[in-house]
Order: structure tokens, then sequence, then C-alpha cells
């Protein structure tokens, strides 16, 4: 099945990758569901990861939700893996033609792709509550405490879609739009059990749906293709020998 997947990469130029947490795992960040992900791990809150990264828990306990992000998600230094570099080639070949992604980490631009959209918004950047004034990570990491607005002292908060907030409706129809003329759609690292964005994949109209993951996603009958494992792994293998001239 392999070799069956690596031609049919070969010989398209209308590739979309739509990918998840298992991504960047390869990278040192933590998923969010398995049983080592963020969500099992201990915490010396009375509260659930899941609360703690909503709105509402944002909105009622700003200072506790500043923490909880800088010590869990504002990891500085991750670089990016053979997954995000494999992509960045076939971006780069003309192949692939937009990423759709559910991480946060920016790690997909650090690796050289230019075409993606982050569907959850990026730890990379910040704006305040108050006045609208647009940071940087560099800005907001300075902070022990709660990132403040240096304009008006207002609450600085990263640019993320939290548990209760809307995804960006301009985003939702670009991935449509690219998802339903694909070729060829790579679903990879995701549990797909996130939605509305595990959603998407319906608009798949064509018959080349390769999945790659870890474990059981629970909609492998819909794809084409399955391939089970480390998707940096993978994902370097079914690019490697393309050329790239």
């Amino acid at each position: 099945m392999m070799q069956e997947v690596k031609e049919i990469i070969k010989n398209s130029n209308n590739i979309v990758f739509f990918g998840g947490a298992g991504v960047s795992t390869a990278s040192g960040l933590p998923d969010f569901r398995s049983a080592t992900g963020l969500y099992n791990k201990e915490n010396n809150s009375n509260y659930s990861p899941e609360y703690m990264l909503s709105h509402e828990f944002f909105q009622n306990h700003p200072d506790e939700f500043s923490t909880y992000i800088r010590e869990n998600l504002m990891v500085d230094g991750v670089l990016p893996n053979d997954c995000h570099y494999a992509l960045a080639k076939l971006e780069k070949m003309g192949k692939l033609q937009g990423i759709i992604t559910q991480n946060i980490d920016g790690l997909h631009q650090k690796s050289g792709s230019k075409n993606v959209i982050e569907l959850h918004g990026t730890l990379n950047d910040y704006y305040c509550t108050n006045c609208g004034e647009k940071y940087d990570f560099a800005y907001a990491n300075k902070f022990t405490s709660t990132p403040r607005c240096q304009k008006c002292d207002g609450i600085v908060r990263p640019d993320i879609v939290l548990y209760g907030e809307g995804l960006n409706q301009d985003y939702i129809s670009h991935a449509i739009n690219l998802i339903s003329h694909a070729d060829v759609l790579i679903i990879g690292g995701t549990s797909l059990a996130v939605y509305p964005a595990a959603g998407l994949i319906d608009f798949y109209n064509g018959n080349k749906l390769i999945l790659i993951n870890k474990d059981d996603t629970g909609k492998e009958s819909a794809a084409d293709f399955v391939l089970k494992g480390d998707i940096s792994k993978i994902m370097k293998e079914l690019v490697e020998d393309i050329d790239e001239r």
C-alpha cells in the first residue's frame, strides 16, 4: 500500500493535507487526548484542562488562564519534524495546494510552508482584549504573570480559539474550498474527534483519501488508504523519492 500511495502523491498536483496534534508530537509537543496528552496530565488546579482552555475560564480567571497557557502551551525552541518538512517540500514543488491544521504551534510555517490555514489560531500572535493592539510570542513570553498591553494595560491573550468561541468563518470557507476541489486528501495525526473541524473531511469528493495515524480514528472505513504509524516517518518516506526538479 505504501508504494501505491507514493505513486498517487508523485502523480498529483492537487493535494491537500488536513492535520492535528499528532503532526507535532514528533517535535516534542504533547497532544491533547492520548494517555500521555495534556488532558490526562495532572495539574494542581481544581479545574479540568478543557475548562481552563475555555472562553469562560479566561473571562473569569485571566491570571490562572495565562499561567496555564504559559506552562503548558507556550513552548519555546520547538523545531519542525520530518512531516512538516515533507509537506513544505510538496508545496514548493507545486503538488500540495494547502495545509489545514488544528495545531496552534506555527511549526508548518517554520518548516517553510506558506499556504497554511490555522483553524484554531496560533500561539505566535497575541492581542489586547481592550484596545486590539497586536503582539507576538516574544512579547507575551516576557511576562511571568498575565501579559499586559503597553498602550492601555489591557489583558493580552493569545489569538487562539478557546472552547466556547467560534472558528473563523473565512478560514472554514477556504478549507472547504480546498478540500472539495482536492484530487488527493491526506489526513494525518488527528483523532478526528473535534468538531466542526473534523466535519470538513465530509466535503472531499475524490477517491484518494489517505489516512495516516498511530491509533484508530473510527473513520478508517471512509478512507481509501490507511497507513498506521509515526506520521513524521511515513511522510518522509512518502516524499523522499520525489524529484524536486
